[in-house]
């Protein structure tokens, strides 16, 4: 067996079956963990996005942002969500935007992603420690498969936004006689806000001016998708297409659900708001179908909208609160709880129903750590939203739907808001922050923090069942 002990490899005995990992802190070394080196990468990119986002340079005017307004906006563009206190456009200067859109490509990419990347092109091979670190920030299945996920990281990320955003310059061009320089520049940023979930768009109604227009909603669309799947998802698609028996459960997870939730959204979206003047009952019904399934696509943390989201209907709202925090699936650009942890628990809801003792999905059984994660995830965010809620509420006298929208759309790292967020006071954009880095690294590291410290106890406890409901 293998030890990781003290940030020094103790090698033991292998006998047969798979290789394992038992990680201990070094109280010198105490960043050497991978769950303390992702949160620690994200802090070091917003600390510096946001100096950059001070400075006179950075915005439109004589003098640099306001520390909150900086901070607010590189915590949004770092932790990959879109909320803004000042419209993108018209508050930031050329410098600015490049860095916003920095920012959120690092992020997107990820930190540790990028940097163990880097490490693999220069050296052409992993120390292990290198590759745990990796897999903190890629949730790749094996260490083994963390060299190939990486260069599909690469290869996929520059790839799609390089794709999208030619489609999005020609139809910018062409479409809307922009300049060539005004084409490249819009359909760039949009490229890779979409890819990474961002939801920063340099127009100050972001999709809005699209509403008829799928070359440019199409593109975004597919960009969002593809970034949201999650890495190692494409990794295996890639590697069997058209195989779906030799899918994990995790790709089953993520991609049969992320259709499930795609078109419970679209036929929400249709429903609720079809005959709402102020949304799609204002566009003939060709439209109508096309923005629904935008604005499926992109309440799953992308953050970009193609209809006033401040004149959507309550059932809608409500609609968004689940698909929001749900987000995409696991190790991709998107936020939420991800897709896997959610329908992994609803097999082990199923189970209970039905009197297993065993939680099965695909026919394998899902093991018992996967299922504490997944709880710990969900009581994560549930403390996180529900304590957010109580702040904005104290701090604001916002209606209840609006401060569980912006709570949420918070956590999960998706963007979207009702317009209140450049209004709120100082306490509650804090709360917003916390909760963005929260959404962003916090589950990351929770999950990789339990995952490095699964290890064998000799001994149980006498059992006692408590009662339950």
């Amino acid at each position: 067996m293998l030890n990781v002990t003290d940030g020094r490899l103790l090698w033991g005995a292998v006998v047969g079956g798979p290789l394992r990992l038992t990680s201990v802190a070094s109280p010198r070394r105490p960043f050497q963990n991978p769950a303390r080196l992702v949160p620690l990468a994200f802090l070091i990119a917003i600390a510096v996005g946001t100096v950059l986002l001070m400075t006179p340079l950075a915005r439109i005017g004589p003098e640099g942002a306001p520390p909150l307004t900086a901070l607010f906006t590189a915590v949004s563009a770092v932790c990959v969500t879109g909320l803004i206190v000042e419209d993108t456009p018209n508050y930031w200067s050329q410098f600015g935007q490049v860095v916003i859109l920095l920012l959120f490509q690092i992020g997107g990419f990820g930190i540790m992603t990028a940097a163990t990347l880097l490490t693999m092109m220069v050296n052409r091979k992993f120390r292990l420690r290198s590759r745990l670190v990796a897999q903190a920030e890629t949730k790749s299945s094996s260490l083994g498969e963390v060299g190939g996920v990486l260069r599909l990281v690469f290869i996929v990320t520059f790839v799609v936004e390089a794709i999208v955003a030619l489609v999005l310059i020609w139809r910018f061009r062409l479409g809307y006689d922009h300049g060539w320089g005004e084409a490249v520049w819009h359909g760039v940023f949009q490229s890779v806000s979409a890819f990474n979930n961002a939801g920063f768009s340099t127009f100050s109604d972001s999709l809005m001016g699209f509403a008829q227009d799928p070359l440019v909603l199409a593109p975004l669309m597919v960009a969002v998708v593809i970034g949201g799947l999650g890495f190692p998802v494409l990794y295996e698609l890639r590697k069997a297409p058209r195989a779906p028996s030799r899918w994990s459960i995790h790709t089953k997870l993520t991609v049969l659900g992320s259709i499930g939730l795609f078109l419970v959204g679209f036929i929400a979206v249709a429903a609720y708001e079809w005959s709402n003047p102020r949304t799609l009952g204002a566009l003939d019904w060709p439209w109508r179908l096309l923005n629904a399934a935008t604005q499926s696509v992109m309440t799953r943390t992308a953050g970009f909208n193609s209809l006033d989201v401040g004149a959507f209907q309550t059932e809608t709202l409500s609609v968004s609160y689940v698909l929001m925090l749900i987000g995409g699936g696991s190790a991709g650009t998107a936020g939420g709880i991800k897709v896997t942890t959610f329908f992994l628990l609803g097999f082990v809801v199923w189970a209970e129903i039905r009197g297993r003792e065993d939680a099965v999905a695909f026919g394998r059984r899902i093991s018992t750590g996967a299922q504490r994660q997944a709880l710990s995830v969900v009581l994560l965010a549930a403390s996180a939203v529900g304590a957010g809620i109580l702040i904005l509420l104290s701090a604001t006298e916002l209606p209840l739907e609006d401060v569980v929208f912006e709570v949420i759309s918070a956590f999960a790292t998706v963007g979207l808001s009702t317009g209140v967020t450049a209004d709120l006071p100082p306490v509650a954009l804090i709360t917003l922050c916390l909760l963005m880095f929260i959404g962003r690294v916090g589950t990351i590291t929770v999950a990789t923090a339990l995952a490095l410290n699964e290890r064998t106890i000799p001994y149980r406890y006498p059992e006692e069942r408590p009662i339950v409901g």
